[in-house]
């Protein structure tokens, strides 16, 4: 009878190791996953950059030139590739030249967007490209459509980029910049179906078409403004528009934020959630999945060379703010929910690397999905920073192409795929980033490598609970750890990827 019951047991553990297997497909390796998919975007939003990034040379927290030294120095080991200014709604009722030039003789403006605060505009253009320079990112500046001009955004262009002499390029000597910036990602306008002008996509196109036409420079990449969510009426609209001028854009943008409920009016809670919620997040967050084929697509219609590419430049999660917060300032927690939902993206981004080329988290301190926490002079990094950082090895590497087989996470009759992975290779070491989205249950997975390799390591994003997260001045809940994994034997590795865990494994 024992017997009888361990043949049983082997045989369920083997169908269930059938159920789960990541085939790796060398010999279609040639595509370059760009380190841009792992970008952050930072708006004058809460206190995202007041706060946040820039405290002021007088500031009694450690900074350098402003900058608080604590993020400064997070951020270069989170090594951010792109870095999107100034917003968001704030950048179609920014004017540029409001932030430069000695800081106590720049006008004050209402931030109608965000908590009808006060914006003092002591941070602008030179602060936000210092500070890229500081930290090691590219700049992406989004230009105003919306309430701007195309001589301001033709000004904001030489100002920034143009060492020729010209009035713009002495104006940005006399402020104290001698030598131009290296700005090539160009936003222009943003959300225009919406607070960037309510405008209907045949209109905003032709706009894109002047403003484009005055945005020059070899190695620019101008982004037109794509859809929201699922919205490929807007997508079809401003591509037929562009009629056989695709060329002038280079990207095309696509908004989706994650929320539990797909309720605006009650998004749910960032930190006071079971598993309905986890699971509706996870569900929700996998949307985006068929968002991008739809809209691949219909970019593949206009433009068959596939020169547009595809850019992410606002995703993440969004829920209800916390409580005793400002309304408009969007703050909320960040929990071991937000590593997975950016695992997943990370995921799903690096697979369709052959045509999403940037994708940029909202936001990167203070706000929404950010990396980074600050209260005063305290600082903490969430758990979406270590996803970032456990990904970070995929940034510039060549893409490994997978066929990935995966039991279902079932929850109240309705089910998602329970694994989602993507696999590169960099330096002669093949990176494996796989999440499991079940909160209970441990999976156990079959690699089928197509080669052996005799070093295997690996890292883990996890945490007791579903709801942990980190605080100030508190031991962290969420961090990377060592993640112990067997031999392979040959060309198969079986693994068994924990519960609501995020795993990185390195082969050479």
């Amino acid at each position: 009878m024992k017997r009888i019951i361990l043949a049983l047991c082997l045989a369920i553990n083997l169908s269930l190791s059938a159920q789960n297997k990541l085939t790796l497909n060398f010999d279609d390796a040639n595509i370059k996953i760009e380190k841009e998919i792992y970008g952050h975007f930072s708006e004058h939003l809460g206190t995202c950059i007041y706060e946040g990034i820039y405290v002021g040379e007088e500031s009694d927290i450690p900074n350098i030139n402003g900058y608080r030294t604590d993020v400064v120095e997070a951020l270069k080991e989170l090594k951010v590739p792109v870095l999107r200014w100034p917003g968001g709604c704030f950048a179609d009722t920014y004017h540029w030249k409001d932030g430069i030039g000695p800081k106590e003789d720049r006008p004050s403006i209402v931030n109608v967007f965000w908590g009808g605060v006060t914006e003092d505009n002591s941070f602008g253009t030179h602060e936000f490209l210092n500070f890229c320079e500081l930290i090691g990112t590219e700049p992406y500046l989004s230009i105003n459509v919306g309430s701007g001009t195309v001589q301001e955004a033709r000004d904001w262009v030489e100002y920034v980029t143009s060492s020729n002499e010209s009035p713009m390029t002495a104006l940005r000597k006399k402020n104290g910049r001698e030598e131009p910036w290296d700005v090539k990602f160009w936003g222009i306008g943003n959300e225009n179906w919406g607070c960037g002008g309510d405008m209907a996509p045949d209109y905003y196109a032709n706009v894109f078409r002047n403003f484009s036409s005055y945005i020059r420079g070899d190695d620019f990449q101008k982004v037109i403004c794509g859809p929201s969510e699922g919205d490929t009426n807007w997508t079809e609209k401003i591509l037929e528009t562009l009629d056989n001028k695709t060329y002038l854009a280079q990207g095309m943008s696509l908004h989706y934020y994650t929320l539990p409920t797909k309720d605006w009016s009650s998004k749910g809670s960032s930190t006071d959630f079971g598993e309905e919620m986890w699971f509706k997040t996870i569900k929700n967050t996998m949307v985006i999945e068929d968002y991008i084929q739809k809209h691949l697509a219909i970019m593949d219609k206009y433009d068959p060379e596939k020169k547009m590419k595809l850019m992410v430049d606002e995703w993440g999660t969004w829920y209800d703010k916390l409580p005793d917060t400002k309304e408009g300032f969007l703050q909320q927690q960040n929990t071991l929910r937000d590593a997975l939902v950016a695992g997943i993206n990370l995921n799903i981004f690096n697979n369709h690397a052959d045509r999403i080329s940037m994708a940029n988290v909202a936001q990167i301190v203070n706000v929404l999905q950010s990396v980074i926490r600050t209260n005063g002079a305290q600082m903490v990094k969430t758990p979406t920073y270590y996803a970032f950082q456990l990904y970070n090895v995929h940034q510039d590497a060549t893409l490994i192409p997978t066929s990935l087989e995966t039991e279902k996470y079932e929850f109240e009759g309705e089910s998602i795929p329970g694994l989602t992975a993507s696999a590169s290779e960099k330096d002669g070491v093949v990176n494996i980033t796989i999440t499991n989205a079940n909160p209970e249950k441990a999976m156990p997975v079959n690699f089928d490598l197509g080669k052996s390799f005799k070093n295997i390591s690996g890292k883990i994003v996890s945490a007791k609970n579903i709801t942990d997260y980190n605080d100030f001045g508190k031991n962290e809940q969420v961090m990377i750890q060592d993640f112990e994994v067997a031999k392979a034997k040959g060309n198969n590795l079986n693994v068994e990827i924990p519960a609501h865990s995020i795993v990185l494994m390195q082969l050479q």
